[in-house]
C-alpha cells in the first residue's frame, strides 16, 4: 500500500509529458498537408480564374460537361457557345474546362 502512495507522489512531481514536443507532430503534419494539398489546389484555382478572365469571342473551349465549341457572346457570368453552326448553348463561365484560343489548336470534331 505504501508503495502505491509513493509511486503516485513521484508521478505527480514529474512534468506533464512533452509540452512543445507533443505539438511537433501536428505542426509537421500541417506543413506536409499545406505543401502537398493546399498549395497546389490554390495554384490550380488561380490558373483557372486567369484562364476564365482572358476568354474572348471566337475562342475554342471545352466545358466540364464535354461540349466543344467556340464562344459566340460573353457576359460577366455566362458564355454563349456555338456548338455546331446553328446550335448555341449558354454556359456558366466557371464551367469552362479547356481553352484553345483562336486558331492556336484546332479541337477535333467527332466523326
Amino acid at each position: 500500500m505504501n508503495e502505491l502512495i509513493l509511486l503516485a507522489i513521484n508521478q505527480e512531481g514529474q512534468a506533464p509529458g512533452g509540452g512543445l514536443g507533443a505539438l511537433m507532430p501536428l505542426v509537421i503534419m500541417f506543413v506536409i498537408f499545406y505543401f502537398l494539398l493546399i498549395r497546389p489546389q490554390r495554384k490550380r484555382m488561380k490558373e483557372h480564374e486567369e484562364m476564365i478572365a482572358r476568354l474572348k469571342k471566337g475562342d475554342r473551349v471545352v466545358t466540364n460537361g464535354g461540349l466543344i465549341g467556340s464562344i459566340h457572346a460573353l457576359t460577366d457570368n455566362e458564355l454563349t457557345v456555338d456548338v455546331d453552326g446553328k446550335v448555341k448553348v449558354r454556359v456558366v463561365r466557371s464551367q469552362v474546362n479547356l481553352y484553345a484560343g483562336t486558331g492556336e489548336v484546332e479541337l477535333e470534331k467527332g466523326k
